[in-house]
């Protein structure tokens, strides 16, 4: 068997664990977003703000992957979130059987909002379905401006991609207008939007746009029930 057979075989093995994911996930009317980006990108220290604005207002939950270390589950738990480690023990990305197996371990319920913070890397994770609604990529202006086409996939990909880290933009010489047409003209139906954790730019949209999946998963399910 040649290597690209193995590979076409592990994704659809991959693709089939997470289809079952995914009607679980509508079943119980779950918004699930799979978070990917490089490392310090600032993922952790979105949700982490996240749950402090929209504590009271949804039920929340995180499966946050890393190689090592449960230090971002720690910090989110912390700040009010729900959370669960997953250590990959050296998996560059996660796949569907980390989070099938993260469910089964996490001291919560599947929540009605489920954020998966993906291991930091721009390139696996993105080949890889977790049941989820829809991708967000992260990429912080303190990475440079080329990243949406040396990464092209997950761009692609991502239903949205966030701009994180705008505060330092006029530190570091990051072109935003560019990089917004570099990633619609990969993907022209991305929403992107433009966030500072440290000013609270962009956060106001930010979760607007998570009480609107909220909403439209509740009414989803409400219509399957009827």
């Amino acid at each position: 068997m040649t290597q690209i057979e193995v590979r076409k075989k592990i994704l659809a093995e991959n693709e089939a664990r997470a289809a079952t994911l995914r009607e679980r996930f509508d079943a119980r009317g779950a918004l699930v977003l799979n978070l990917i980006s490089s490392p310090g990108s600032g993922k952790t220290s979105l949700l982490e703000a996240t749950a402090r604005r929209m504590a009271d207002e949804v039920e929340m939950g995180a499966l946050v992957g890393d190689i090592a270390t449960e230090l971002d589950a720690e910090r989110l738990r912390a700040a009010g979130l729900p959370a669960h480690q997953i250590v990959t023990a050296g998996a560059c990305h996660l796949d569907a059987r980390f989070v099938e197996d993260a469910l089964a371990a996490a001291p919560f319920a599947l929540p009605e909002l489920l954020f998966v913070e993906n291991v930091g890397n721009l390139v696996c994770p993105a080949s890889y379905v977790l049941g989820e609604d829809y991708k967000v990529a992260l990429l912080s202006v303190t990475e440079g401006a080329d990243k949406p086409f040396k990464y092209p996939a997950i761009f692609t990909r991502a239903a949205v991609t966030l701009i994180t880290k705008v505060d330092l933009a006029e530190h570091v010489d990051f072109d935003l207008a560019k990089v917004r047409e570099h990633v619609l003209s990969l993907n022209p139906a991305a929403r992107v939007l433009e966030l500072s954790v440290r000013t609270g730019q962009g956060l106001d949209a930010w979760c607007a746009l998570l009480r609107e999946g909220v909403a439209a998963k509740r009414g989803a399910r409400a219509e399957a029930l009827a």
